[in-house]
């Protein structure tokens, strides 16, 4: 069985502060959650490879479930202290690509060669290419072998503005993830914010918010039903 590759982020600060930041906790758990119900398996990869800071306010934010996972000595292992480096990574045998958020993304996730490369391989092997609030950092610069980005035209979305200025954020974030996808081509739509909101076009599934992981991860296995 094809298994699902996790993208989190290696970045522990803001930049240019001393602010933390890293993976927001519930958008890796409550995915990887799904993914264990429905019996698929999973690898995990960072940029840099190896250890995952967590951003702090993700703490205030985890359930039952959340700590479950967490607290799992191979999550703990795989997901946060010991995730592959690309170089690691052999895309055929990966499904499904999914890129998790946390403001730390917005700094190693939307120029990284290493991870388009993979995930181009993925997609163009029918495989899915999934986000969720800022991972859709991850998906931005991605272009196909003509060129184009390869969310041109497509129906995408992620954490917006109204919620950057909720978080506190809109001063500090690098760019807007609708303003950079919809300079890409892409069409960016959005919901109330925090509210939980997944849109699926062809083999994009996106996720708005933190409040969206189980609807992007449910969307996928859907598909992979379909697909049988």
């Amino acid at each position: 069985m094809k298994k699902v590759l996790i993208v989190e982020t290696n970045t522990q600060h803001y930049q240019h502060t001393d602010e933390p930041t890293g993976l927001w906790l519930g958008e890796s758990t409550e995915f990887v959650d799904e993914l264990n119900q429905a019996g698929i398996p999973y690898d995990f990869v960072s940029p840099r490879g190896g250890f995952v800071p967590l951003d702090p306010r993700s703490m205030k934010y985890v359930d039952h479930n959340i700590m479950r996972v967490y607290e799992d000595p191979d999550f703990i292992k795989r997901g946060m202290t010991a995730t592959l480096k690309p170089s690691d990574v052999t895309p055929d045998d990966y499904v499904g690509i999914y890129y998790t958020g946390g403001h730390g993304v917005m700094w190693d996730f939307p120029d990284n060669s290493d991870l388009q490369r993979i995930a181009l391989q993925i997609y163009q092997n029918d495989g899915y290419l999934m986000s969720v609030c800022h991972g859709i950092a991850g998906l931005l610069n991605i272009k196909n072998d003509a060129g184009d980005y390869v969310i041109k035209n497509k129906n995408i979305t992620g954490f917006t503005k109204s919620e950057e200025i909720l978080a506190g954020k809109l001063k500090v974030v690098p760019f807007l993830n609708k303003e950079v996808a919809e300079a890409h081509g892409a069409q960016f739509k959005q919901a109330r914010f925090y509210k939980e909101f997944a849109i699926q076009d062809g083999h994009l599934i996106t996720g708005q918010n933190p409040f969206s992981v189980r609807a992007v991860a449910k969307l996928f296995l859907q598909q992979l039903t379909d697909d049988k």
